[in-house]
């Protein structure tokens, strides 16, 4: 009985989860402009969408900003990680715990102390603002993914490498970087999920001329659902759907 109630219960927190993502995909199809009701199948929504030439602009902002945060955020980390989980230094205990506090802090007051930052910098708000606070943001993320998968890692290989002759450059290259390859794709995809999705630090933090596509969607909302709306959500749940189906088990598993 106990099993049949915690599958019950499961099955209604998947569908609690996944039941609105359908709903929004078959709207997406819908002819009616408000909603409110089916109207029929059409596919003139996402026509419109592809003739929106400032929501592919924004994408394509999106897309820049995500994959250079995640690259500076992830090569960063690793080596942050690495130095917490193998170092024995002096403050190593207080440099980790104080890596929770951009992570539980409000993205607002995260997003106006960068802008505050910057401004004192004199650094002229734009797409390399956005680079920046995006990576500051996404890092500690990346650092406690990988912090996490490196004490599950079983040290004797890396010392039992050391002990048949290899440098520590050559046990890193071929002992702890393949078991540590599977945590740092898991950081990664999170950092770009987290860069891609992020309004309120762009928000902060951007200049004329950049918009990132959450702020285009924001603007496009601020006074009734386009249908248009409806269209690119589908397409962004079909996009990161492939993209789970095609990345290894062991990379999403990775944090594990």
């Amino acid at each position: 009985m106990s099993h049949r109630i915690v599958r019950m219960v499961a099955v209604a927190g998947l569908l609690s989860v996944h039941l609105p993502l359908v709903l929004l995909m078959a709207w997406s199809f819908n002819a009616s402009r408000s909603g409110a009701r089916w109207e029929g199948l059409t596919l003139e929504w996402y026509r419109r969408l592809f003739a929106r030439h400032d929501l592919w602009i924004a994408l394509r902002t999106s897309l820049v900003v995500g994959f250079v945060a995640t690259a500076f955020a992830t090569a960063t980390g690793t080596m942050a990680a690495l130095a917490l989980a193998r170092g024995r230094w002096r403050g190593r205990r207080t440099v980790e715990q104080s890596l929770l506090i951009p992570m539980v802090t409000p993205e607002i007051v995260a997003g106006i102390s960068l802008l505050i930052l910057f401004t004192g910098m004199g650094l002229r708000l734009g797409l390399l603002t956005v680079i920046i606070a995006h990576a500051t943001f996404c890092l500690p993320f990346v650092v406690v993914v990988l912090l996490a998968r490196l004490r599950g890692m079983d040290q004797s290989l890396e010392q039992a490498a050391l002990a048949l002759g290899a440098d520590e450059l050559a046990a890193f290259r071929r002992v702890t970087l393949p078991l540590l390859a599977p945590g740092i794709v898991a950081a990664a995809l999170l950092a770009f999920t987290l860069s891609f999705d992020d309004f309120l630090i762009t928000f902060f933090t951007t200049g004329p001329g950049t918009t990132t596509l959450p702020l285009v969607v924001y603007g496009m909302v601020r006074r009734t659902v386009e249908p248009t709306i409806n269209a690119l959500s589908a397409l962004l749940v079909v996009g990161t759907t492939l993209l789970l189906l095609v990345t290894p088990r062991r990379a999403v598993t990775g944090a594990a």
